[in-house]
């Protein structure tokens, strides 16, 4: 049969197609023109954006855990598990040639009655080859290779998900380190306190409720230390874990108040869906699903595939070795497969229909954390600066209820009151400042953290 004959029979059998499979009509995003908080970015998103903080201990440990994590692992092996299956895909396009080599040695009874023994061998060589007449074969490659380009974007997405991990991880410590700080702080004023009530009773010049209530706050000031050095403890046992590592302790950089505020980076909210490893990935896993449905309706249409072998046999019962060949060809449509063609291609649809909700998932998640770090970012930094006016002034009140008090212009009670104000102030304002810093960890994390999304082989290694 020629190749012509083949085609002309292949399309008379096309009627045999399913029917079409309805997917859900999932309307597309139209970005807003700006963000909802006005900003005053300038500054480039870099990839390294964590340097921007200033301490080169969180520079160490976002690198160590970028280098050793095991969620990179997992993802850096699916990468290499999708580039092996778009291997797979792209040989299926491609002729198969196989060798065989059979032998065999007989004695059997001949037309005459007379026993006949016979040593013969077959060395042979086989090739075969589908013709892929209706792109079948090309679609599964195309959902392969999407699939891979999902897996790489979906690294890249864990990548910056540990980084963003690990740089809040040590702004949390430091946080926790400052307010171990204050704590101890207060402590020992509270003690002062309490030696000089313990003097003015044992004097008679205070009452012995004063002693009492300075004791109260003394204890009460003590169960704040352990109960911070516990959040340290776990937040250094998080961070090992983060870098791949036992837990341990984590060394020190620059105090809280000392690290730098890195800028707002720039960006429109058009540019954000091309920003994010997340989006990417759930956008090459739509194209992949939109090919494999184009696939299993595919199945429905014939399939052509050609052979032919070459061998030699050897016999002793043979004079000479005789050569032997074979050429053909088939087609195989599909005429009744109880249901599992059309099922197959339903859940295609159904798939592609998940992918493509998805992916307006994910886009509508990234506009929204953006928007939502962008307000944190510009609410947190009004707090850390009203915060600051307060603690001054609070700082300052309890100066001079202190010199009242040792002057006995006043009772204990409103030094305690001014401790007290004060001592919230303080964990207030440094828990403020944290957040504020955490908050633009997110930011770069929502605007993608410097991803470009290059991958130098779309089809083979990255």
């Amino acid at each position: 049969m020629s190749r012509r004959a083949a085609v002309l029979l292949a399309l008379s059998l096309s009627a045999c197609a399913g029917p079409t499979v309805k997917t859900a009509a999932v309307a597309p995003l139209a970005p807003a023109p700006a963000w909802r908080t006005e900003t005053d970015a300038v500054a480039p998103l870099d990839q390294a954006w964590w340097q921007g903080f200033g301490d080169p201990v969180l520079t160490d440990l976002v690198e160590r855990a970028l280098a050793n994590n095991p969620d990179i692992g997992v993802a850096v092996a699916r990468v290499r598990e999708a580039r092996a299956n778009v291997a797979v895909a792209r040989s299926q396009m491609l002729p198969t040639l196989d060798a065989s080599l059979s032998g065999a040695r007989t004695r059997e009874v001949d037309a005459f009655g007379q026993p006949e023994k016979q040593t013969a061998g077959e060395p042979k060589v086989q090739a075969a080859y589908e013709v892929d007449l209706f792109g079948r074969l090309a679609d599964q490659r195309s959902a392969a290779r999407d699939a891979y380009l999902a897996s790489a974007a979906a690294r890249d997405a864990v990548r910056l998900s540990i980084a963003g991990a690990t740089a809040s991880g040590y702004l949390t410590l430091r946080g926790l380190d400052a307010r171990l700080e204050v704590a101890r702080s207060t402590l020992a004023a509270r003690a002062e306190s309490l030696r000089i009530a313990r003097s003015r009773v044992d004097h008679g010049y205070s009452p012995k409720l004063e002693l009492q209530q300075a004791q109260a706050e003394y204890d009460a000031t003590a169960q704040i230390v352990p109960q911070i050095q516990l959040a340290i403890a776990r937040a250094e046992d998080a961070l090992s874990v983060l870098t791949g590592a036992l837990p341990a302790a984590t060394a020190r950089g620059a105090a809280l108040d000392r690290l730098a505020a890195p800028p707002v980076p720039d960006g429109l909210p058009s540019e954000l869906l091309r920003r994010r490893p997340d989006v990417a990935q759930a956008e090459y896993q739509l194209a992949a699903s939109d090919s494999s449905l184009a696939a299993a309706r595919k199945r429905f249409l014939p399939q052509l595939r050609l052979s032919g072998s070459a061998g030699v046999v050897f016999s002793t019962l043979l004079a000479n070795p005789i050569t032997v060949w074979s050429a053909g060809g088939s087609i195989l449509a599909p005429l009744f497969q109880g249901g599992r063609l059309t099922a197959q291609a339903d859940a295609a649809g159904a798939q592609r229909d998940q992918a493509a909700f998805a992916y307006r998932r994910v886009a509508l998640a990234a506009f929204r954390d953006v928007e939502d770090a962008l307000a944190a970012v510009r609410r947190l930094d009004e707090q850390v600066a009203l915060g600051e006016r307060q603690r001054a002034a609070l700082a300052e009140g309890l100066r001079l209820a202190t010199n009242r008090y040792r002057e006995g212009y006043s009772p204990y009670l409103e030094q305690l009151d001014a401790q007290r104000g004060l001592l919230g102030a303080q964990l207030a304002l440094i828990q403020t400042r944290s957040d504020a810093l955490a908050a633009r960890v997110q930011l770069y994390q929502a605007m993608g953290g410097g991803w470009s999304g290059v991958v130098t082989d779309r089809d083979g290694p990255e």
